[in-house]
């Protein structure tokens, strides 16, 4: 093969093949230099092909470069472009969805700003009805108001002039009368003067003609004696002996201790010799009488009988004329009444003691005595409603305590004072000037009515008589029992020890198992000043606290009450008396935890409470009619005091919260019997029931207080035998004897 096919085949061949594969420029281009080689001539074929080769090779590197170089730009422009588009793409989605959160926060905002709005306008049209409704409403009520002022006072008005028209016409009536009766009585009188003088006349004749004839038969019979002594010889003839006169005392009473005739049925003559217990049944151990801590009364070995007291006039009948269902209904609801409540039930009694004393004394004009004083003070505004707790009760006394009270009752307990061997024996005064109110709350006092004006008797307290431990005191018309609780109070003590304090006082101190004392200073009349009971980590708890308010004698009997108005109950009387026996699942601890029913002015002490009824009705009681005393007696079987375990259980969970509570317990007899025995049989019951509480049911005698009221408080008006009259009761009297802020 020649050198120019070898080229050929070589070089042209591949060439022409890329040629083939090129734009016609490019073949144009690679044909050039077989060309060119064609037309020199004048080189050689192997410089040619080696230059055509060379340049082939060049070519096609720079054809390459310039493939390659298009395929990176259009590679890096395609890449740019589709770079370009994503971002322009996700610029654009970007945008859209920002224009879209946009759109949404502001269609959001918009909605919200459309509900404050309504919302503000809803309120808005809420307050403008609720201010017009209230305008409305206190528009109606100062309308109300001023008409019920205005009704208000003309019905004063109204009944100003009739009291005045009613007041005017008493007293012209009065006038009329007393006119009328001042010339009756100057009639009789002038009558009386006529008749006396006549009598007298008469009299005068016949003691004269009398005297006459008597002259005349001495002489006659001087004369016959002288004739009959001249005629016999004289002789010591016997005389009869004299009668001897029966002693005497006073305006002819018997000698206290002499044999008494019996009158009625078995019933003694008031001071014969064997006095009765009321109920009928005889005193025991009346033979040696006995004072304070059984100590003899001294110079005496007969009951103490003393002056006797005034004898009280019947009790006025008191008529109530309203029905069954009337009664009911006030019972029900009393502050909506300011007529006496009484007990619905058949001759029931005044609910309120102080209104069964007036009762006893005024009967139905101290009623409508009490019910205008009540009208007036509901008029004034002045009946508060009840209190919601103790300290409610003494918000008006809570400033009047001292600020140094903790001190002074730590200063009684620690105060030195000289040991003594023997309880002491209180002092029972005979001539302390007392009130004898008999009828309580201002009302009528010793059958003259009063308001504001309080009319005081001042009379004397006596001894009337001792039985046992007991003292019977005779004060005006009326007589009470003054018992002594220390026996009861020393019940399983370890230790008993007394100390003499300045001033007449007496602090007792009894030491009970578990290390734990009971303090309690007395007056020397016995009264109760302080009582505080302290564990054996030395913590005080309060119980009985009455500021000395002098350091001279004080009454022994005296009835606070009548400074007070009269009550008015302002609750059901369901929930201020239980009874037992007619509800016995009662919860008997939140009825006795109940506040008083209405304020307490101060602390009393005790003794004020035991002798005023006013001061015992702010407290609620519980009457244990399930106890059914058999007449005369005072014992209480086991199976019956098993009906006090729920009121025992009551009592025990109060003084588990609180050690210092005090309860008073109260003994009450029928109206068969004298006076005095039943007030002795009264107090033996009260002692046998706190004891009872005590033994059985373990209640600390020292938080139980114990009085005996005889026949004074019956709870069915009646003369004779009645079981419901045979009765306990029981009485949280906390508030009325200790400040709350100690406890």
């Amino acid at each position: 093969m020649s050198i120019r096919s070898k080229l050929f085949a070589t070089v042209a061949l591949p060439v022409l093949s890329v040629s083939v594969a090129v734009p016609p420029a490019v073949a144009d281009s690679l044909m050039k230099p077989f060309e060119v080689a064609q037309e020199g001539g004048g080189q050689s074929d192997e410089e040619l092909l080696l230059q055509k080769q060379r340049q082939a090779e060049e070519e096609a590197a720079r054809q390459a470069a310039e493939q390659q170089r298009a395929a990176e730009e259009e590679a890096a422009r395609q890449a740019a472009e589709q770079q370009r588009a994503a971002e322009e793409e996700a610029a654009r989605q970007a945008a859209e969805q920002q224009r879209a959160a946009e759109e949404e926060a502001a269609r959001q905002a918009a909605e919200q700003q459309k509900a404050a709005e309504e919302e503000a306008a809803r309120q808005a049209a809420e307050q403008q009805k609720a201010a017009e409704e209230e305008a409305a409403r206190q528009a109606a009520e100062q309308q109300k108001a001023a008409e019920e002022e205005a009704a208000r006072q003309a019905a004063e008005q109204q009944k100003a002039a009739e009291e005045d028209a009613a007041r005017k016409a008493a007293e012209e009536q009065k006038a009329a009368e007393e006119q009328k009766a001042a010339e009756e009585q100057k009639a009789a009188e002038e009558q009386k003067a006529a008749d006396e003088q006549k009598t007298a006349d008469e009299q005068k004749a016949a003691e004269e003609q009398k005297a006459a004839e008597e002259q005349k038969a001495a002489e006659e019979q001087k004369a016959a004696e002288e004739q009959k002594a001249a005629e016999e010889p004289k002789a010591g003839g016997e005389t009869a002996p004299a009668v001897e006169p029966q002693p005497q005392t006073g305006e002819g009473q018997p000698v206290p201790g002499a044999e008494q005739p019996q009158t009625g049925e078995g019933q003694p003559v008031p001071g014969a010799e064997q006095p009765q217990t009321g109920e009928g049944q005889p005193v025991p151990g009346t033979e040696q009488p006995q004072t304070g801590e059984g100590q003899p009364v001294p110079g005496t070995e007969q009951p103490v009988t003393a002056e006797q007291p005034q004898v009280q006039q019947p009790a006025p009948e008191v008529v109530d004329t309203r029905t069954e269902e009337e009664k009911v209904k006030i019972a029900d609801d009393p502050a909506a009444t300011d007529e006496t409540v009484v007990l619905p039930v058949e001759n029931g009694a005044a609910v309120l003691d102080s209104d069964k004393d007036a009762d006893n004394a005024g009967g139905n004009q101290a009623r409508e005595e009490r019910q205008k004083l009540r009208e007036e003070l509901r008029a004034k505004e002045e009946d508060a409603p009840p209190p919601a707790d103790d300290a409610a009760a003494q918000a008006a006394i809570a400033a009047e305590m001292p600020a140094d009270l903790p001190q002074k009752i730590e200063a009684n307990l620690n105060e030195k004072g000289t040991r003594v061997d023997e309880a002491p024996v209180f002092v029972v005064p005979e001539t302390t000037n007392i009130v004898n109110n008999t009828v309580i709350n201002n009302t009528v006092i010793n059958n003259n009515t009063t308001v504001n004006n309080i009319t005081n008797n001042i009379t004397e307290v006596k001894i009337v008589e001792q039985v046992d431990n007991r003292v019977i005191l005779g004060v005006g018309d009326q007589i009470f029992v003054r018992g002594d609780d220390r026996p009861r109070l020393r019940y399983d003590a370890e230790e008993t020890y007394y100390d003499q304090l300045p001033r007449g006082r007496t602090r007792e101190t009894i030491v009970r198992p578990g290390g734990y004392r009971i303090v309690t200073v007395y007056n020397r009349y016995g009264d109760i000043l302080q009582r505080s009971r302290v564990d054996r980590d030395g913590n005080e708890y309060l119980m009985i606290y009455a500021p000395e308010r002098d350091e001279g004698p004080r009454p022994a009997i005296i009835d606070v009450g009548y400074e007070l108005p009269p009550m008015r109950l302002r609750i059901p009387v369901r929930d201020y008396i239980v009874d037992v026996s007619d509800d016995p699942d009662r919860d008997y601890y939140e009825f006795l935890a109940e506040p008083p029913v209405e304020r307490v002015e101060r602390v009393y002490t005790m003794d004020e409470v035991r002798h005023s009824a006013r001061l015992r009705d702010k407290v609620r009681r519980v009457d244990l009619d399930t106890i059914t005393f058999p007449t005369g007696s005072a014992e209480v079987s086991m199976s019956q005091a098993k009906t006090m375990r729920k009121v025992a259980a009551a009592m025990e969970k109060i003084l588990a919260k609180d050690p210092g509570e005090t309860f008073f317990i109260e003994g009450h007899t029928d109206a068969v019997g004298s006076d005095r025995s039943n007030l002795v049989l009264s107090d033996k019951r009260a002692e046998s029931v706190a004891s009872l509480l005590t033994e059985v049911y373990g209640i600390p005698p020292e938080n139980l207080a114990t009085q005996g009221y005889g026949e004074r408080f019956l709870k069915v008006r009646t003369q004779d035998a009645e079981q419901q009259n045979r009765r306990v009761t029981i009485r949280r009297v906390t508030p009325l004897v200790r400040p709350v802020a100690q406890r």
